[in-house]
C-alpha cells in the first residue's frame, strides 16, 4: 500500500505481526512439532502470555482497532517480541508515546553545522535531516559523490540518488544493502514524523516507481545504521572502500552529521587523488 498518510494503527497492527511471526518457539522453549502450528512464529496467546496481557488485547491490536497501548504495555511488549533497540523505538513512535512538533522538522542547515561540515576537510562530509535531505556539504563530498550544487532541491536526497540517479545508481557495490539500510532508517522516520507530509510524499514516489523499493520496504525492517563500510566504483581512481559515522548534535537532534573516512591505505591514495592532496 502507497503510504500517502501514516496510519500508525494500522502500521502497529502489521509490525506486531511480522515481528511476532519471525520468532522461533524453541527459543523460548515451546514445542514445535507436538503442537500444529499454522503460521510461522508464535501464537497471539504466547505472546500474550509473555507480556502479561490478555489474548483479547493482542488480537485488538493486531487488527488494528484503533487501541493506544501505555507505556507500560509497550515496554512489555518489546520485550515479549524481542525487540532491537530501533525496532523498540519503533514502537514507542507507532504507540504515539514519543510526539513530535511538526513545526520543528528540519528543513535547513544550522549555519553553525554548515560551517563545520566545510572545517572538516579533508574528510568528506554532508549533513542530513530525518529523511536523508542533503542540507550541506563539503568539497571533498561533491569530489567523491557527486556536486549536490548542481541538483534541484528536490533532488537533494540520498535515498533518490542512490534509486534514480544514472551516476549513482551503480555507485555501490553493495547497492542493495545500501538501499536496505536506507529503508530500514526512512521507516524508522516514518513513525517518528507522521506529519511530515514531504516525507511520505517521497516514500510514496519510492514505492509506486522503483521495484526494490516496495519489495523491500514490504519487509517492515526497522534499523538505524550510524556506522559501517560503504564500497564506492569511483569512474576517476576506480573501486574506494569508506568507513562512515553518523553524529546526531544534541542541540540539533534532527540532523544528521556524516562523515567518510578511507577504509584501508588503497583507499586513502585514491581519496588523496580526488581532493588533490
Amino acid at each position: 500500500m502507497t503510504p500517502r498518510t501514516v496510519d500508525k494503527t494500522r502500521e502497529l497492527a502489521a509490525f506486531l505481526r511480522t515481528r511476532r511471526e519471525r520468532l522461533d518457539p524453541r527459543d523460548f522453549g515451546l514445542p514445535v512439532r507436538t503442537r500444529a502450528r499454522r503460521t510461522p512464529g508464535l501464537r497471539r496467546e504466547e505472546v500474550a502470555e509473555l507480556a502479561g496481557v490478555s489474548v483479547d488485547y493482542i488480537v485488538r491490536l493486531e487488527q488494528a482497532r484503533g487501541l493506544r497501548p501505555s507505556v507500560e504495555v509497550v515496554e512489555a511488549l518489546s520485550g515479549a517480541l524481542r525487540l532491537a533497540p530501533d525496532e523498540r523505538a519503533y514502537l514507542f513512535d507507532l504507540a504515539r508515546q514519543r510526539p513530535r512538533d511538526a513545526d520543528k522538522l528540519v528543513t535547513a542547515a544550522e549555519p553553525s553545522l554548515a560551517r563545520l561540515v566545510a572545517d572538516l576537510s579533508p574528510l568528506p562530509a554532508m549533513l542530513l535531516n530525518h529523511r536523508y535531505d542533503v542540507l550541506a556539504w563539503n568539497t571533498e563530498m561533491t569530489r567523491l559523490l557527486l556536486d549536490f550544487g548542481t541538483l534541484p532541491p528536490s533532488q537533494r536526497n540520498s535515498m533518490w540518488l542512490c534509486l534514480m540517479h544514472p551516476q549513482l545508481r551503480e555507485y555501490y557495490l553493495d547497492r542493495e544493502r545500501m538501499v536496505r539500510e536506507g529503508i530500514a532508517h526512512l521507516r524508522a522516520a516514518w513513525a517518528a514524523y507522521p506529519d511530515d507530509r514531504a516525507l511520505t510524499d517521497l516514500i510514496a514516489e519510492f514505492t509506486t516507481d522503483h521495484e526494490d523499493f516496495a519489495r523491500l520496504w514490504a519487509e517492515q525492517d526497522v534499523k538505524v545504521n550510524a556506522r559501517g563500510v560503504k564500497m564506492l566504483r569511483h569512474p576517476e581512481v576506480g573501486v574506494i572502500a569508506v568507513q562512515f559515522e553518523t553524529l546526531r548534535p544534541l542541540q540539533d537532534p534532527d540532523h544528521l552529521l556524516v562523515i567518510y573516512r578511507a577504509a584501508d591505505a588503497e583507499s586513502q591514495l585514491a581519496l588523496d587523488r580526488l581532493t588533490g592532496r
